[in-house]
């Protein structure tokens, strides 16, 4: 019996640390269905092969698909009107990537965070968990500090820097921004590493 119940005060305890360490996330275990990367250039895979994007990594780290809804050149600012498309998927959750555009053709910091809230608003009102990716690309900590904020606020889950240890190292590099295969399967690991604790 003591056995039992030392067992038990255990898992208990392992619960409480789990709840202590991961923030409140929106619309966990709802019935949606599938996963989304809805971004730019660095969700569509930019420089590396077919089948070389960080979603399809991911999706075979996962064991099923990934829809990627990336789109080469997309700023912050004009992705909301592609969000139907994604929300269509009936969604479990929906990776959200974008700001590198934004940043690199100098727009303003605060359209694109507040175009990035309206995609994670509109993904939450239609019952998925949105997933704020950030780039964390050399230049670009404002955006890094704008989106965790806002993903704390929003309850979403928050997934930092995956070019952090890339953009600077030209293995892991197609061109001057873009990753190979070997780059994009490390963003995927990153981006496994943040929402596997809140995966069905």
């Amino acid at each position: 019996m003591k056995k039992w119940i030392v067992l038990l005060l255990l898992a208990m305890t392992g619960v409480y640390y789990f709840m202590k360490d991961t923030p409140p996330i929106k619309n966990l275990n709802n019935t949606g269905v599938s996963i989304v990367a809805f971004g730019d250039s660095l969700t569509a895979g930019y420089g590396a092969p077919k089948g070389s994007s960080y979603p399809d990594f991911l999706s075979r780290k996962l064991g099923k698909p990934v829809i990627n809804l990336g789109q080469s050149g997309e700023t912050a600012a004009h992705a909301p009107v592609r969000l139907p498309e994604a929300l269509s998927q009936n969604p479990y959750m929906v990776l959200i990537e974008f700001g590198a555009n934004d940043y690199m053709q100098n727009r303003r910091l605060e359209d694109a965070v507040a175009a990035v809230r309206q995609i994670v608003e509109e993904v939450q009102r239609a019952g998925a968990i949105a997933v704020v990716i950030d780039t964390g690309g050399p230049g670009m900590g404002h955006y890094s500090r704008a989106y965790k904020k806002l993903a704390k606020e929003k309850e979403a889950i928050f997934v930092p820097g995956i070019l952090a240890g890339i953009f600077n190292k030209r293995q892991y590099k197609s061109d001057m921004v873009h990753p190979n295969a070997a780059g994009y399967e490390i963003v995927a690991e990153r981006v496994y590493k943040e929402i596997k604790p809140y995966l069905k």
